[in-house]
């Protein structure tokens, strides 16, 4: 047919997890096309440039990219597949808390030495205490990498090589599958601590303490509490993240479509064999079709009745993260601190918990890092509230509507408030102004209600697996195990490509990244 395309694989969405699985599938030599809706790829991770600003459109906080051989799984995809970028590194950033403002590095005795002047002994105390117990946790979170694991009975020999070495951490493993909150709770009394630790899992995975996975905190606790670490940012912006990895699948025969809206996956005797596009195109897939899209738009995509019914209601009452709300600003950076760091985190009140509306901000200057994302003489600004905007407060509301426009005034206020913490006349400086709401969130992001992601809570189980009840369809990505955030949804991306390949093709692919 002439409309009709023919690949081995299709990939639903360019998010990170999309990018990662496509990139290291066409490395394992599988013909890939990866459909994405928007004009540029990258999903929550695109970046985009307007007036001559180059903005973050998500995920700004990196660690443990800019050196190999490295924990964190999208570092190990970019060495896989023969792709870098260029990274600066730094390693604080301010903190405006109920008890002040604070400039706080990572490092194995910075957050110590600021506990004792503001907490006192016995919080030193507790804190060097819960690295103790965090410490064969951080090496059992590591001793296995992300990419030996795969959803088949051929994980027996991937993970085999690691089992030797696993041995003395089998007890500290078992902890893992749980809340970090249990293990909180067991070592630390601490008011400030507990709300300090709520914070970074949030930062982390959108819930507090009592809801992150254990293992994402104890890769957390390996990667910033050790001696001489620092954090990363690429030049260029998360853009240049994306790109790479466009780079890394393209040269190994690899396409990538914008502006190709998937409508339909097609499924013929319970097995997904290709997808139809919005117009019209559609492409017949010989080996898997996989969604990197969320769990919520997944779904339409497939015909009525064809999924089991209980695996449909399960998805359905899948919790859900709330939506965010956005500036993103180009100022005029004339007499700006040179010691301003490039991100903040606020907090208003610890009492109302870090998932309270518009409770927690965030912002991020990135530009102080890499002048190249602004004009000579101009910054870029990117705030947001992490996952507590509901979108019931947008949900009917017309984007050319006075009402909509006067509700991101009144909600971007908190956004405002937060940058005139340390930039005083923020709003003089600036020379442009974008606000984003949940309904830009889910236009330009194709997120169901402009959700952050699913909520799992680690109280309850981990994340489902990629795959489903249908023959060779996938999904991957921050619906999937193992959750949300950078380094979970490379790792999800790996885990789904690697359970396509072949062991011995997966084997050789571990000996680069052990």
């Amino acid at each position: 047919m002439a409309n009709q395309e023919q690949t081995d694989i299709v990939i639903i969405g360019s998010g990170l997890g999309g990018l990662c699985c496509g990139a290291m599938l066409a490395k394992y030599g599988y013909g890939v096309t990866i459909c994405e809706s928007h004009n540029l790829p990258g999903g929550a991770a695109h970046g985009f440039t307007y007036q001559g600003f180059k903005f973050d459109s998500g995920p700004s906080l990196y660690s443990g990219l800019s050196y190999s051989p490295s924990t964190n799984p999208l570092r190990q995809v970019l060495d896989i597949i023969g792709e870098d970028v260029e990274w600066k590194n730094y390693n604080n950033w301010g903190c405006w808390l109920p008890e002040g403002y604070f400039d706080v590095a990572v490092g194995a005795d910075d957050f110590y030495d600021l506990l004792l002047k503001l907490r006192g002994e016995e919080a030193g105390r507790q804190w060097r205490r819960l690295q103790e117990v965090m410490k064969p946790l951080g090496v059992a979170s590591t001793a296995i990498p992300p990419g030996a694991f795969r959803y088949d009975l051929g994980a027996i020999f991937t993970l085999a090589p690691y089992a030797v070495s696993m041995l003395p951490y089998v007890f500290s493993a078992g902890k893992l599958t749980g809340s970090f909150g249990k293990i909180m709770d067991q070592v630390v009394t601490d008011e400030f601590i507990r709300n300090w630790l709520d914070l970074l899992c949030f930062m982390l995975s959108g819930l507090p303490a009592h809801g992150t996975s254990a293992a994402e905190m104890a890769f957390m606790f390996a990667e910033w509490y050790r001696p001489d670490v620092v954090l990363d940012y690429p030049v260029g912006g998360s853009e240049a993240m994306v790109k790479a990895l466009v780079r890394g699948m393209e040269k190994h025969g690899g396409q990538l479509w914008l502006s190709s809206h998937v409508q339909e996956i097609v499924v013929e005797s319970n097995r997904a064999v290709g997808v139809v596009l919005r117009n019209g195109k559609s492409i017949r897939a010989s080996r898997a079709v996989i969604a990197n899209a969320s769990i919520w738009d997944t779904l339409p995509l497939i015909g009525e009745g064809i999924l089991p019914q209980d695996f449909v209601t399960g998805v359905e009452k899948t919790p859900m993260n709330d939506s965010f709300m956005h500036l993103h600003l180009g100022i005029d950076g004339a007499g700006l601190p040179d010691d301003l760091p490039c991100h903040h985190m606020i907090v208003n009140d610890w009492q109302k918990g870090v998932r309270a509306e518009q409770n927690v901000v965030a912002v991020s200057i990135p530009s102080l890092l890499d002048p190249s994302l602004a004009p000579q003489g101009k910054h870029c600004i990117h705030v947001y509230t992490p996952a507590t905007e509901p979108y019931s407060l947008w949900a009917g509301l017309s984007r050319k509507s006075d009402e909509y426009h006067h509700l991101k005034e009144v909600r971007s206020h908190v956004m405002w408030a937060a940058l005139e913490r340390f930039i005083p006349d923020i709003r003089e400086r600036c020379e442009v102004t974008l606000v984003g709401t949940p309904l830009t969130h889910e236009r330009f992001l194709r997120r169901y209600r402009g959700t952050y992601g699913a909520a799992w809570n680690a109280d309850e189980g981990l994340f489902p697996p990629s795959t489903t009840p249908i023959d060779n369809l996938y999904c991957c990505g921050d619906s999937t195990f193992p959750g949300i955030g950078v380094p979970a949804v490379a790792a999800s991306g790996m885990i789904t490509a690697n359970s396509l390949a072949s062991i011995w093709q997966h084997l050789q692919i571990l000996s680069k990244v052990r």
